[in-house]
């Protein structure tokens, strides 16, 4: 049975580039297309109660538009659309729960994170179960992918950060790309040596290599399930969101991690998620794990 990509709609120009990268993203996988605006009237007074139909028509409209539009450039492709009664976080919150990825609209570049993705987005990645792509216009001024790659961070090397591998090897296999695979070191502080550290960057050749040895360990079962992928493995000294993002620039598509809250219930993004939806160019899909 197909999968779902699902996709806010607010008819603004960036939810609607939203919809043409999910209409073709489930064009590439053989998946449905569902098309949400929330929408919930609360008057103030009796006075403006008569604006409700009028916000109701635009936001079926706004739906209807673009579900005649992707179907026409997308005639295989099963697209329906849905008025969602509800505020848009809880309604986007439950969507996501639902589908196999949620697509967003993002404004673009600026210089507060809180402004760039609007606050309904915002509190959606922090909190959804299922990976969440924010996607914004292209401007003309900035050069589209200039590499059919889909480029990943690696910093979870354990069987915890499996998702995000996963869905950087499904979303190539699905465009015919590579993977480029990077994972940022940084020297460790003096105290958090051990003898045992020591002598595995020893038998590694020295800490890049033992850096670079620990991502091919990550990649090798996605390696195996999808062989016809091809990898570029990257290990670099500095920053993980600098490495990331320079080694992402013309990219097809950028994959993060995002740590599902612990017992604490502490949600949040992490420094590098923030900087690729700040500063990529390119998609950016933030996927959640243990």
């Amino acid at each position: 049975m197909p999968g779902t990509i699902t996709v806010g709609l607010d008819g603004t120009d960036h939810s609607l580039a939203a919809a043409d990268w999910a209409a073709a993203e489930a064009a590439r996988r053989g998946m449905a297309l569902r098309l949400v605006h929330a929408w919930m009237w609360q008057p103030l007074d009796a006075a403006v109660a008569a604006d409700a139909d009028v916000q109701q028509q635009w936001a079926a409209g706004v739906l209807r538009e673009a579900q005649e539009r992707l179907s026409t450039a997308f005639p295989d492709l099963t697209v329906t659309s849905e008025l969602v009664p509800a505020e848009p976080v809880p309604a986007l919150l439950a969507e996501a729960a639902r589908a196999d990825l949620l697509v967003l609209g993002s404004r673009g570049h600026g210089a507060v994170v809180g402004h760039l993705l609007g606050s309904v987005s915002l509190k959606v990645l922090r909190q959804a179960v299922r990976p969440v792509v924010l996607v914004r216009p292209a401007r003309l001024d900035e050069p589209g992918p200039t590499m059919d790659e889909v480029v990943v961070g690696v910093q979870e090397t354990e069987e915890t950060g499996g998702p995000v591998l996963d869905f950087a090897f499904a979303a190539a296999a699905a465009r015919d790309a590579r993977v480029r695979a990077v994972r940022a070191w940084t020297v460790p502080p003096v105290f958090a040596w051990s003898p045992g550290s020591i002598y595995l960057a020893d038998e590694a050749g020295g800490l890049e290599a033992l850096e670079a040895k620990r991502l091919a360990e990550a990649l090798r079962p996605w390696r195996e399930k999808y062989p016809q992928v091809e990898v570029v493995e990257h290990v670099e000294i500095g920053s993980a969101a600098e490495v990331l993002l320079s080694n992402g620039s013309g990219a097809a598509l950028m994959v993060v991690g995002r740590r599902l809250p612990g017992s604490h219930d502490f949600r949040r993004l992490g420094s590098v998620a923030h900087a690729a939806l700040h500063h990529a160019l390119c998609p950016v899909a933030v996927v959640p794990h243990p």
